[in-house]
């Protein structure tokens, strides 16, 4: 977004309120007669007519005949357009030209071989240099003349070239390139302004980063330029080809021959054409600065649009295919020297990010997404960031900036769109989610950039955050009002008129360098592989933990059920020798008898809890959609009697809901928990137990889940013994209180439970009762 301060002009300051106002819909729509969507959707590569310095025939390339002509070729070539469409191509090029034309012309290169020959019907004969490409299945032939003399006078331009080239290739930064291309082309050409021009994004407007001018042309050096003023047909004309010339904006174009090409049924495409005609549009902006002749050469980055060499003349500049070629193979040179540059910069990037990137690595523990966060504050100082984000299994944590929940789903879904090991960044995160149609709110202490790596296929990610950082900028020309009335009614806005508009662009974040990426990526490659190595270790512990757990479960069955035998025939002789025996017996051995068979007897109890715990883990669960009521009503006709023996009461405040378990296991968490609250009912005359379900925070949460409560008002249990209470055979008081008891009740409640995946947990003090809460996993308790 930008913010538009008070107009500076001549001096004068001009109270505008343009604060809320934004460039892109500023420039998409003007009000008035001047209708700026047709600049922006003009096909300027079917205008229908060449630049009239030269001429063009557009010759099949199977037959040789004319297809199309430019209207002058009688003056230039001494015969008339309409009597060459139609007709060979050798009245007027020497059938060994047109042999040379036919080889050069590659088909599906639009790039121009141009050489000297002599051309036109007899007696018209004069020497051109001659432009061929093909286009759509016609040989293109553009007939520039050749002035005496040229010859000679380009045998120097190749120490020129040189120069220009040597002191191109010692260039070692962006801005010492751009340098070195506004001085060179200058030198080369002998226009009164070079520019080297840099556009922000793809489709954004264009900044002039360096410049070299003839005395008393006005600097626009550091000037902003709207993205209007090269529409998006013409961006993509300059990626087809480095280079555009116009001789004189006032020249009279001359127009094909026929203006339709029946096979088509469209004008002549002449995208690749040195001789183009140019948009009325582009013509009155250029009047507009004062400028009567230009060039601009393209400058790439991976064969997208970088930025350009604009030149301009105050006089009419007619540049020979020498001058072009060699303008052109700098353009293609600079953008060469370009990605060099960046090449080494990432080499050097990723020397630094790689050792700080480690750095970081090494604080990580096996518990790498809690760890990742603990040392956010060195993960964000990575890449000078503000906040940082990681998305790990549809969960979003991060810290520094706050991120919402629907800014988090929003870039996890970018993230999914992402390929392993790709780096994606932004630092205009608003207009990028705005232009996608994704509406999140976002705020001014929110995040305005995005780092982000993708960690998987589903969404996974982690992103450093920049908040938002307002930039000064210097407008050559009113951004929000492209056009103006001028002496020919609404046309574009004059530029470098002496005019400077200041603004401050919002809702931008510092960009992303590329040491920022270089760092992002190698610390996602080390993430991965902590990640790889603990899910590696984490499986080898699982194996060996499920044939732990077998062996474990397999050695309790069978030891429960083999013991069970000997103890029997131990329990069984104490009692023979009782009844057989008991007259003959003195009152100690009766004594010592009764305890051996009680002992038996506890023993037995003893390994069937075993048995039915072991039981508890092999088991298979069969989760079915249930009543908790109608469990609970199971559960308490087996406990009711002693809840009531213990004159405890039952209170039910509410229905209970239906929950998806396996209703036999939870019958026996619940018939468990109640025999466990008459056991420890207080000797107090109001007892009793209730069972609901409550929004609690089990330990080690944050927010609150549905939980099962079962909850009495009985003797409690002393903090230090909450976690001891759920181990097998552990019990608080000696066998004979409190009813007695193996200690396995709470072990089997805790088994169950996790085995459904839930929780379990209590909350109690002495005197106080006991609180037994459970979920019973995502499937548990709903409303």
């Amino acid at each position: 977004m930008i913010a538009l301060s008070p107009i500076e002009k001549g001096g004068s300051r001009v109270d505008e309120d343009w604060l809320s106002r934004r460039v892109r819909s500023a420039e998409a729509s003007v009000p008035g007669g001047f209708d700026l969507s047709a600049c922006v959707t003009e096909r300027i590569h079917l205008l229908g007519g060449v630049q009239s310095y030269g001429t063009l025939l557009a010759v099949d390339a199977a037959t040789g005949l004319v297809d199309t002509a430019a209207e002058n070729t009688g003056a230039l070539l001494g015969r008339d357009a309409s009597e060459l469409v139609g007709r060979p191509v050798t009245a007027v090029l020497d059938a060994a030209d047109w042999a040379e034309a036919v080889e050069s012309a590659v088909e599906g290169d639009s790039v121009a071989v141009s050489f000297p020959v002599t051309a036109g019907a007899e007696p018209v004969r004069s020497s051109f240099d001659l432009g061929v490409h093909r286009r759509d299945g016609l040989v293109m032939l553009e007939f520039e003349p050749r002035e005496p003399g040229d010859t000679l006078r380009f045998a120097h331009f190749y120490q020129g070239v040189r120069r220009a080239l040597r002191r191109l290739r010692s260039a070692t930064t962006v801005l010492d390139c751009c340098r070195a291309a506004a001085r060179e082309v200058r030198a080369l050409t002998g226009y009164d302004r070079v520019v080297a021009y840099r556009f922000d994004g793809v489709d954004g407007p264009g900044e002039v980063v360096a410049e070299d001018l003839a005395e008393g042309w006005e600097p626009w050096l550091g000037l902003w330029f709207p993205a209007t003023d090269i529409p998006p047909q013409a961006r993509r004309l300059y990626e087809e080809n480095w280079i555009r010339v116009i001789a004189d904006v006032d020249d009279p174009t001359a127009r094909l021959l026929p203006p339709v090409r029946p096979a088509t049924g469209e004008p002549l495409d002449l995208s690749g054409a040195a001789l183009r005609t140019v948009s009325e549009f582009h013509l009155e902006y250029l009047r507009n600065i004062g400028v009567r002749s230009s060039m601009s050469v393209s400058l790439l980055r991976e064969g997208r649009l970088w930025g350009l060499i604009a030149c301009h003349g105050d006089t009419p500049t007619r540049l020979a295919p020498e001058v072009r070629s060699a303008c052109e193979l700098f353009g293609a040179a600079f953008s060469l020297q370009l990605a060099a540059i960046e090449e080494r910069e990432r080499a050097d990037a990723l020397e630094r990010s790689g050792r700080d990137a480690s750095a970081v690595a090494e604080l990580l523990d096996a518990d790498v997404d809690g760890s990742l966060l603990r040392h956010e504050a060195e993960l964000r100082r990575l890449v000078d960031a503000d906040g940082v984000l990681l998305v790990r299994g549809g969960r979003a944590s991060g810290a520094g900036l706050a991120v919402p929940s629907e800014l988090a789903a929003a870039l996890g879904r970018y993230a999914a769109r992402l390929r392993s090991g790709e780096v994606w960044a932004t630092d205009r995160l608003g207009e990028l989610l705005a232009d996608d149609g994704v509406d999140v709110p976002l705020t001014a202490d929110g995040p305005a950039g995005v780092l982000m790596l993708p960690l998987g296929p589903d969404g996974d990610c982690l992103a450093w955050l920049r908040a938002e950082r307002p930039l000064p900028r210097a407008w050559a020309a009113d951004p929000a009002r492209p056009v103006l009335e001028g002496p020919r009614g609404e046309r574009l806005t004059p530029r470098g008129s002496g005019a400077v508009f200041r603004s401050m662009m919002r809702g931008r974040s510092l960009p992303w360098s590329t040491r920022d990426e270089a760092a992002a990526l190698e610390m996602g490659r080390l993430f991965t592989r902590l990640v790889l190595r603990h899910a590696d270790e984490l499986a080898s512990l699982n194996d060996e933990l499920r044939m732990s757990n077998l062996d474990l479960d397999s050695f309790a069955h069978v030891a429960a059920h083999d013991l069970k035998e000997p103890l029997r025939g131990i329990a069984n002789a104490v009692t023979f020798t009782l009844e057989d025996a008991a007259d003959g017996l003195d009152a100690t051995s009766v004594r010592r008898l009764e305890t051996m068979r009680r002992l038996a007897g506890r023993m037995d109890d003893l390994l069937n809890s075993l048995l039915h715990y072991a039981r508890m883990g092999r088991a298979g669960l069969r989760r079915t959609d249930v009543s908790l009521d109608e469990i609970l009503d199971r559960a308490l006709e087996v406990a009711g009697p002693r809840l009531a023996e213990e004159g405890v009461a039952v209170l039910r405040p509410e229905p209970l809901p239906r929950v998806s378990a396996d209703p036999d296991r939870v019958y026996e968490i619940l018939l468990n928990l109640l025999v466990n609250a008459a056991k420890y009912a207080a000797d107090r005359p109001d007892r009793t137990v209730e069972i609901a379900v409550e929004d609690a925070v089990a330990p080690g949460m944050d927010s609150p889940v549905p939980a099962v409560v079962v909850r009495d008002n009985g003797i409690g249990i002393a903090a230090e013994l909450h976690e001891e209470v759920f181990e097998l055979f552990r019990r608080l008081h000696a066998p004979q209180e409190h009813g007695g008891g193996t200690g396995v009740g709470l072990a089997v409640v805790k088994r169950i439970v996790e085995r459904h995946e839930g929780r379990l947990w209590l909350r109690s003090a002495p005197g106080e009762g006991t609180a037994f809460y459970f979920t019973l996993g995502e499937e548990g308790p709903a409303d």
